[in-house]
């Protein structure tokens, strides 16, 4: 069965160019939709819309964590720009 699972991520500056997000739907299956973000030379911060079986968005969520990516749930939606 197919969920949705929303959560914030904060990539530091040496994951910028990796190709994380793309690495979730070849390994895992995960369809990442990316809801909102702000990147710099120096950091990511991204909304992600995890579309796929629990147990692999969880597999999906701790290879970003293994990677150095910060990931926390999301509750109540993305926030408005500027708020």
């Amino acid at each position: 069965m197919t969920h949705s699972r929303l959560v914030h991520c904060t990539f530091p500056k040496e994951l910028i160019r990796e190709p994380l997000l793309y690495n979730l739907g070849r390994d895992f299956g995960v369809i990442p939709n990316i809801r909102g973000a702000t990147i710099s030379d120096d950091l990511g911060l991204v909304y992600l819309d995890l579309e796929g079986a629990d147990g692999e968005i969880d597999r999906a969520v701790e290879y970003l964590k293994s990677r150095g990516v910060q990931v926390e749930p999301v509750v109540g939606g993305v926030p408005p720009v500027g708020g």
